[in-house]
């Protein structure tokens, strides 16, 4: 698969349903190929799911409220150029959760250069990804890598350049 390095690669939808209606890709996730439809195809979206899918939840602050209270360490991260799930819909349901806010807005840094927004409130952190869409990982992947880091290893974004 061909990548352009550092940025968003418009053919990654082409490549990514390509590599997934590979047999031997399908064979590594254990997917059911053999006898399969030959008339099947993987695809990125299916909008089958959305006419099926049963909505049968309310809301899940509920379930986050319990992460918490669990003492889960909960990072919700977003591009702040996402048009599908904005950042100011983020906030509006994690202010929702009623938690207090343990350090306020600030900017984090990645290569001497803004790498978006992060608010911390007790037990759990909001982080924003400068210039990303939905799919963080495939906008802006070295900075998802940071992030991913941070979280994982316990140490903070860095706040300065």
């Amino acid at each position: 698969m061909r990548r352009i390095f550092g940025g968003y690669d418009p053919c990654y939808a082409i490549n990514v349903e390509e590599y997934f209606n590979r047999i031997d890709v399908q064979s590594s996730f254990h997917a059911d190929i053999k006898g399969r439809n030959t008339n099947f195809t993987w695809e990125l979206c299916n909008p089958a799911i959305l006419r099926t899918y049963n909505y049968s939840v309310f809301s899940v602050l509920p379930i986050y409220t319990k992460l918490i209270k669990g003492g889960l360490k909960v990072w919700v991260y977003s591009g702040d150029a996402d048009g599908r799930v904005p950042v100011i819909g983020t906030r509006y349901w994690i202010e929702a959760l009623g938690l207090p806010v343990k350090s306020s807005w600030r900017t984090w840094y990645h290569d001497n250069q803004v790498g978006g927004r992060i608010v911390e409130y007790e037990g759990l952190t909001i982080v924003t990804i400068r210039g990303a869409g939905h799919l963080v990982p495939l906008y802006k992947p070295s900075e998802a890598v940071s992030l991913i880091h941070s979280f994982l290893s316990g140490k903070h974004l860095p706040t300065h350049p």
